[in-house]
């Protein structure tokens, strides 16, 4: 009686579990619904927090397991959950809140990179308790395995590859650039690939150092394929890396059977495989190449019959210039991340639309260093989304642009992309600014950007310099329109 009685409750806090999994994904949902707008992104994210808060709360109370007696027990070291629930918040919440804008891409690389690190010591953790009875009838190759074998896998690449975005972006690590890395890459992933199979395919549990030895190996790759990468490609291998961890976090759904935690995988994993793609595909490039580390190599300094002469404007002209245009086009870059300049430059939007002139946003997908970078810094400035306008979009409007600013971008309206085969970023569309009227470039000096190529637009004949830091820089050309 007492085992139909344990059975049955076990039933009903199952039930309940089960329930609030469902709750907890369908907020998931909602919140990555509503991250798709700046209006809404901030209550999206704390939906989507609540669902996990939901789900983690409901697994400690009520997650029962079945032991050999036939009675069901839950989990007993909360107290040390509860310390590390505290002590990773504490860390993450002051870490959120003491982050600048210009360091955004390097939190985002470092949470990305936990996530993955956690993903694999799962796997690790969980290998040994491979059951014997999966191992008896159908050797290593199981559904318990696979979820091992392959979060281990993604899951240390997402890491080993998060760390290296991360000492890139912030720079401490340098680029390595050379042809036979891409073919390096290939070798250890096929590598890796072929480890997982021969685990796979063996009749007994192997070794834990053969796991260790497969491990290090995926880790490595991880390192490998990210260290070449730069330029452009940095938001690209950002936005992979982290496919790689939610893909990497639904295995470890699998492996437990928590339909939260895979619903939260599947989610990250989807999202950013999306994201990869359409970035790619609004670079011209292919994520074969992205991951070989195929971006780079050497350029020409530019062709010779171009007139290397550099015009400069003052800031009483720029102003007269801005003052007495009809339409108005601003290009951020990561230079403008760098200054902080983004409320002055929504204050310069605002005094010249108060004066009748059109202003309006370009922005390029990958345009600072990880997805959606200006976007963001824009919105921290409240700067309206309906006059951010998408690169194909913005180039359009170009011919009938009396004047383009560009602030701190470089790489990305380099006209090299289109004029220059043997440019590192040909073939990568960009926002064709050199087609306005005027070009004012706001740049501290005639250094090249992340991909360490020449500009030619800084050269072109329409285009004017105005050197400074673009935060003082804005500061006067804004009092020079208003002494007008």
């Amino acid at each position: 009686m007492e085992q139909i009685i344990n059975v049955i409750e076990y039933s009903q806090q199952f039930s309940i579990l089960e329930i609030s999994y469902i709750i907890a994904s369908v907020l998931y949902i909602v919140g990555l619904k509503r991250l798709s707008s700046p209006n809404t992104a901030r209550s999206g994210n704390l939906w989507a927090a609540a669902g996990m808060f939901l789900a983690i709360l409901f697994t400690i109370l009520f997650h029962k397991v079945k032991q050999e007696d036939g009675t069901y027990e839950g989990i007993h070291n909360i107290p040390l959950i509860v310390v590390a629930f505290a002590v990773g918040g504490t860390i993450g919440w002051t870490a959120a809140r003491k982050v600048k804008m210009t360091a955004m891409p390097q939190m985002v690389s470092l949470f990305n990179g936990m996530g993955g690190a956690c993903a694999a010591l799962i796997s690790l953790m969980e290998f040994p308790h491979v059951p014997d009875v999966l191992v008896e009838h159908h050797g290593m190759l199981n559904g318990y395995t696979l979820s091992v074998i392959l979060g281990l896998m993604i899951g240390s690449v997402s890491f080993a590859g998060s760390m290296i975005a991360f000492g890139k972006l912030d720079g401490k690590i340098g680029d390595i650039k050379a042809s036979w890395l891409k073919y390096l890459n290939m070798i250890i992933l096929a590598s890796v690939l072929i480890f997982a199979i021969y685990i796979l395919q063996l009749d007994h549990k192997p070794s834990m150092g053969l796991v260790y030895l497969f491990a290090f190996l995926a880790l490595f790759y991880g390192v490998s394929f990210v260290m070449p990468i730069g330029g452009a490609d940095m938001p690209v291998v950002i936005s992979l890396l982290n496919s790689f961890t939610g893909v990497a976090a639904a295995m470890g759904g699998f492996l437990y059977g928590n339909r939260a935690m895979l619903t939260g995988g599947i989610l990250v994993g989807s999202a950013g495989t999306i994201l990869t793609i359409l970035m790619c595909k609004a670079m011209n490039r292919s994520i074969i190449n992205v991951i070989a580390g195929a971006f780079g190599g050497k350029s020409k300094e530019g062709a010779a019959d171009i007139d290397r002469t550099v015009r400069e404007i003052n800031l009483s002209d720029a102003a007269i210039l801005l003052c007495y245009s009809q339409k108005v086009y601003i290009v951020p870059g990561y230079g403008l991340a760098v200054a902080q300049a983004q409320h002055l430059c929504h204050e310069l939007d605002l005094l010249l639309s108060s004066k009748g002139v059109e202003v309006k946003y370009g922005i390029h997908p990958v345009a600072g260093r990880m997805p959606g970078h200006m976007n963001v810094l824009l919105a921290e400035a409240d700067v309206p989304y309906e006059k951010l306008v998408e690169a194909e979009d913005a180039n359009n409007e170009m011919p009938n642009t009396d004047v383009v600013i560009v602030i701190g971008a470089n790489d990305v309206v380099n006209p090299a992309a289109e004029e220059d085969p043997s440019s590192p970023i040909y073939g990568m569309p960009v926002i064709r600014v050199w087609e306005a009227k005027n070009v004012i470039v706001m740049k501290r000096s005639m250094a090249k950007g992340y991909a360490a190529i020449e500009n030619n637009l800084f050269y072109h004949p329409r285009t004017r310099m105005l050197f400074g830091d673009a935060k003082v820089s804005l500061q006067k050309l804004i009092a020079e329109i208003k002494s007008l």
